[in-house]
């Protein structure tokens, strides 16, 4: 079970940070004939607000800048400007657990495959998110099916970029796996291999080592990596390698790790069944303890 808010996203209060200045949330608007949204030119940024502090928060500005280069889009502000606008939109908005959007994208200033010409444009909002996934169903552990679609290769799509785009049959996977009675996905690349989650990475746990797939088609996430550094800090040694998906049965636990659903176990994957056991709970706990500063 994933927690929505029931309030639709464009009818709030509250403000948003738009092309540098506090806008109201209800009129934090773009023409519907943007290049973004007829050819999927946008990048953006999910980030983590946990008592009022951005998590990581320096590192995803940096990625919604680097993501916006590989499409050919210069965002036009540093990223020290965009950790600013994130910070002041969370305390204008009276936020202390809270998820945060930055996100950039092509103007209205043309029509046609071609970008020469269109603006970019920036806007940051954030609300409050406190879980993506049910406490109960974090306990339990998620279950995924094998998706329909694959992680496309690197010389086919843009795959390091944090792109609008790429997320369409992340989308398609996600709504089919809720249909048919599960909590997510599991994406395989292009080559067959193990890839992802529609929005996360991926851990498994075998004789006491990790693993996980070399994010050579998809993106290497942030939590991806606080997870492997807490993990190493434990003294757990992580691979990361080509993972064929029938070595799913040798495994012993799994997680998924993502900005929005952190780090959380999984139960089931296909016909393949974990326990939600010590290491999984443990790295739950250790970045919960990270994000909200608690030693650890």
């Amino acid at each position: 079970m994933i927690l929505m808010s029931i309030l639709p996203f464009d009818d709030r209060d509250g403000v948003i940070w738009y092309n540098g200045e506090m806008v109201n949330w209800r009129d934090a608007n773009f023409h519907v004939l943007s290049h973004a949204l007829q050819y999927g030119s946008g990048v953006f940024e999910g980030q983590r607000a946990y008592g009022g502090e951005i998590f990581k928060l320096n590192q995803h500005s940096e990625r919604l800048i680097n993501s916006g280069e590989i499409l050919g889009m210069e965002v036009p502000y540093s990223a020290e400007e965009l950790n600013a606008a994130a910070d002041a939109v969370v305390k204008a908005n009276g936020l202390v657990d809270a998820y945060v959007r930055p996100v950039a994208w092509r103007g209205a200033e043309m029509m046609g495959v071609a970008t020469k010409g269109t603006q970019i444009h920036v806007a940051v909002a954030a609300w409050e998110w406190p879980s993506y996934f049910a406490e109960e169903a974090k306990q339990k552990g998620l279950r995924l099916e094998f998706a329909k679609w694959r992680r496309p290769a690197p010389d086919t799509a843009p795959t390091q970029s944090k792109a609008a785009g790429l997320y369409m049959i992340a989308s398609m996977c996600k709504d089919a796996a809720t249909e048919n009675g599960f909590d997510d996905a599991l994406m395989l690349d292009y080559r067959g291999q193990v890839a992802e989650a529609t929005g996360a990475n991926i851990f498994f746990l075998k004789d006491g080592e990790l693993h996980t797939p070399t994010p050579d088609c998809f993106l290497d996430g942030i939590t991806r990596q606080t997870a492997i550094e807490l993990a190493e800090k434990r003294g757990i040694k992580v691979n990361v390698r080509k993972i064929m998906p029938e070595e799913l049965a040798d495994f012993e636990q799994a997680f998924i790790t993502g900005t929005a659903v952190e780090v959380t176990p999984l139960s089931q994957i296909g016909e393949y069944t974990f326990e939600v056991g010590d290491v999984c709970m443990n790295m739950v706990r250790d970045y919960d303890d990270l994000g909200n500063n608690r030693q650890v």
